[in-house]
């Protein structure tokens, strides 16, 4: 496998970015009065995500790595309860699309740590 030559080339940041862009989009439809409240904080919580995973790439310790991993997780949680708030508030009808990209994400990043902590051990 070829080493990544930036944080843009990670498949996780890849798919990361494309649910921030989804987020925005959706976010565009919330009521004017959620847009100090809902649409910005799923708004940062989705950035953070992907900006997380973007500070990581360039940190040298695996400690360091889980730790960026492990916030880019906590904020995708927050996305999770953001996105089922909106669902249940009749804010959006992409429940599903988002909710997939959510779990992928999900996935990759608990993927990574897997690798760094294998790596540690051996």
């Amino acid at each position: 496998m070829e080493k990544s030559k930036n944080f843009e080339d990670l498949l996780v940041w890849k798919k990361g970015h494309q649910f921030v862009l989804e987020v925005y989009t959706i976010t565009k439809q919330f009521p004017k009065e959620e847009i100090y409240g809902l649409t910005s904080q799923f708004r940062r919580a989705a950035v953070s995500i992907t900006a997380n995973i973007a500070e990581e790439y360039k940190r040298i310790s695996n400690k360091e790595k889980l730790r960026f991993y492990n916030i880019a997780q906590a904020s995708l949680e927050e996305c999770k309860y953001f996105l089922i708030l909106a669902r249940d508030l009749e804010y959006t009808d992409q429940f599903q699309k988002l909710n997939n990209l959510i779990n992928e994400v999900s996935k990759m990043l608990n993927s990574y740590c897997r690798s760094i902590l294998n790596y540690s051990n051996s």
